[in-house]
């Protein structure tokens, strides 16, 4: 391991434990850092498309994907008061068109078996309750501070801490986030408390508010993220707690079906969206950025993760492929940043999809689905991001 950098990174999400599992099984020296005291379950459903699942399966970990993940199959999309039903997606072929399953899962299972992955290779390699200070870098390398505890010096810096991440702040100055004008609720609801024809994959749209909902753990949960257009709220935190009566009050004269998964949810949580417009680069010398630091993406097209597990993936081929740290680095930004930037403002685009006035009654509703919803569509928006290969595109 000595040959090879030292590697810290900020962030035990599923980005840096990816990044760090990758760099790891290349022989690399991998210290992962994490302001939590414990990696404990919080979080929701969370999906893992094709070009996600490619990546944990050639890190060993189909297995586990298996284990934990429901594979998706048909999506469906209703309409908001009617009900009516029409196909949005179809995933039971994902595995033979792109090579690779489209998961649903809960996010902490997927961590939790990147965590023991990641000891599993080194048993030191994760310190938690570690909050970083900031960092200094020359020359030598990189030297990492925390609000407690002594600094730690190494040779390459991964900010994969998320959307307020300290890392990105410290390199390209105050976050510049943009409201959307949407909040989004999301929650939990125990299988006993559906009907069992409701715990399936799906979505709902409506004039200015969508619903979407996969199960979990394996049909135990269904996980509900429901998004409608709110100026009143600007809170962007998924620790925040709601009430029913506020997350019911957002959709009013919806179908019982979709009221039924609103009132079903145990607790649910509200963050106001926002927007951060790619950045032009990612890297300062031996310091870098992957996932939510430097590319955070709207939940319109459930890719946030996905990206994430590209980027550690590809970050750990650059390292590996090229001696020189900032040549490696820059092989990393120009692999990634065109491909992330495509998506981000995809997702925003997505908006013009879910919501808008001809969702208003059945009749121009048809209309919109036909436009918007053709099969022809959703192949081209798709193809690209799922058919994408992180293990062997160009770097």
């Amino acid at each position: 391991m000595s040959a090879k950098p030292r590697v810290l990174i900020v962030g035990a999400g599923i980005g840096g434990l990816t990044a760090g599992l990758a760099l790891i099984r290349r022989g690399f020296d991998v210290e992962i850092f994490d302001q939590a005291s414990a990696l404990s379950e919080l979080g929701a459903g969370i999906q893992i498309a094709a070009n996600g699942s490619r990546v944990l399966r050639e890190l060993g970990l189909g297995d586990e994907l298996k284990r934990v993940g429901t594979e998706a199959n048909i999506v469906d999309l209703r309409l908001w008061n009617s009900g009516e039903r029409w196909k949005m997606n179809d995933h039971s072929d994902t595995a033979e068109k792109y090579g690779s399953p489209h998961y649903t899962m809960h996010r902490a299972d997927l961590q939790e078996f990147l965590r023991k992955a990641v000891l599993a290779q080194k048993q030191t390699a994760i310190h938690l309750d570690a909050r970083c200070a900031g960092f200094t870098q020359s020359a030598k390398g990189v030297r990492l501070t925390f609000e407690k505890g002594d600094p730690v010096e190494g040779d390459v810096l991964i900010g994969a801490d998320g959307i307020h991440s300290v890392i990105r702040q410290s390199l390209f100055g105050p976050d510049t986030a943009e409201f959307t004008g949407f909040i989004a609720w999301r929650g939990l609801c125990p299988a006993d408390k559906l009907a069992p024809e409701l715990m399936r994959h799906g979505g709902w749209i409506a004039p200015a508010s969508h619903i979407m909902h996969y199960p979990t753990r394996h049909g135990a949960l269904l996980n509900v993220i429901a998004v409608v257009e709110r100026s009143d709220w600007t809170n962007e935190s998924w620790y925040d707690r709601g009430t029913h009566e506020e997350f019911m009050s957002d959709f009013p004269g919806w179908h019982d079906d979709a009221r039924a998964m609103i009132a079903a949810v145990e607790i649910p949580f509200k963050t106001a969206l926002m927007v951060r417009w790619p950045l032009a680069r990612w890297s300062v010398g031996n310091t870098t950025l992957l996932g939510d630091a430097c590319h955070s993406t709207l939940p319109f097209l459930a890719q946030g993760a996905s990206m994430s597990i590209e980027d550690g993936y590809i970050l750990a081929r650059c390292l590996d492929a090229f001696d020189d740290i900032e040549t490696a680095l820059k092989h990393y930004e120009t692999a990634r940043i065109e491909r992330t930037t495509k998506i981000v403002l995809a997702a925003v685009d997505q908006k013009d999809r879910l919501h808008g006035d001809s969702l208003k009654n059945s009749d121009t509703a048809k209309q919109h689905v036909d436009a918007q919803w053709s099969v022809q569509r959703l192949q081209e928006l798709y193809a690209w991001i799922y058919g994408y290969n992180a293990l062997t595109v160009e770097i």
